[in-house]
């Protein structure tokens, strides 16, 4: 309602499949060239997507695939089928690695680098590639790939003026939401914050279509449409001091989105923890990246680069979180 309609669905959303086609225990863990563990957790968050690995699993994907040279979705097919398939205790990922700078121009292979930024990338270029061949779709066209169809969601910013009540809504895609965690203690409390009505003062010149005029307004950012998986990025490093913010930030295993959506009438909209990222270290520049994940057959593993221990839902609540994965 209000958004501009997409004139074809590049990928149907009920060929999306958020359970798991196959039960099996956890796959191969990832080989660690030096500071490439930003890499790796983001690679195994990807792998235990359950519709993502559903999709690429099927080869749907490279047996239409027109594209020549790099190609994420390929390589990202050919990655998960090796993790999941793999006799060995751990593999490198050698493709995505030899293709990095594909991946991203601002990768250098052999620094530290940060793995929300990867999986920004990561994410683009699985966009990118599903776009192949697309050149002249429209942009709301665009935002049916199967990647928007999976991480996608559409945020709703609403401007009310406070001089004669009239509403302005524009619209906002998005794969992932960052998130100020500085005054918070609770991933709850952060997201009740971002959808808390907000005034404008005259100094950020909204001007009311009505009145026009500048005038002083409130402003509300909601969900709008929210996505099959919501990807989370806890902000750690302070915009103002640039040190790491160390605190604890309480998040549950599972997320009701519909108190932070613009319709919070009707049915919760209930999202499961799959998975989350953590960084050891003293400052966001150096460290360690590990992650945890829950494998298709229903229980968490922390993924350490090339080890992979299973662990219980108590630890995987109790980490200094990074990154977060609800799936619905």
């Amino acid at each position: 309602k209000g958004m501009a309609l997409p004139r074809r669905i590049l990928f149907p959303p009920e060929k999306i499949c958020m359970d798991w086609q196959q039960r099996q225990r956890p796959g191969a863990g990832l080989l660690n060239l030096g500071n490439t563990c930003y890499i790796n957790v983001i690679l195994q968050c990807l792998t235990y997507t359950p519709p993502l690995a559903n999709y690429l699993l099927s080869h749907e994907h490279s047996q239409s695939c027109q594209q020549q040279g790099f190609c994420m979705m390929c390589i990202m097919e050919v990655h998960i089928r090796n993790v999941l398939h793999s006799s060995a205790s751990a593999i490198l990922p050698g493709a995505v690695l030899r293709d990095l700078k594909f991946i991203g121009e601002e990768f250098e292979y052999g620094r530290q680098e940060n793995a929300y930024e990867f999986l920004r990338c990561a994410l683009n270029a699985m966009q990118r590639a599903c776009l192949s061949g697309s050149s002249k779709t429209d942009i709301f066209s665009q935002e049916t790939t199967i990647i928007h169809q999976i991480f996608g969601g559409v945020m709703r910013s609403r401007v009310t003026c406070l001089n004669c009540q009239a509403v302005t809504d524009s619209y906002t895609a998005f794969l992932d939401v960052s998130l100020d965690i500085r005054a918070a203690s609770s991933l709850t409390t952060v997201l009740e914050d971002c959808v808390t009505s907000k005034e404008l003062d005259l100094k950020e010149c909204f001007k009311c279509s009505k009145c026009k005029r500048k005038v002083t307004a409130f402003k509300r950012i909601t969900i709008h449409k929210a996505p099959r998986v919501l990807t989370l990025c806890l902000e750690r490093a302070d915009q103002w001091t640039g040190k790491k913010i160390s605190k604890f930030v309480d998040y549950p295993e599972y997320l009701d989105l519909r108190p932070y959506m613009s319709d919070t009438a009707g049915e919760p909209l209930l999202c499961s923890l799959y998975a989350i990222v953590v960084h050891s270290g003293d400052t966001c520049l150096e460290g360690h990246f590990f992650c945890y994940t829950k494998a298709s057959n229903g229980l968490w593993y922390k993924m350490d680069d090339e080890s992979v221990d299973n662990c219980d839902t108590h630890t995987v609540l109790g980490q200094q979180a990074y990154l977060l994965f609800y799936a619905r």
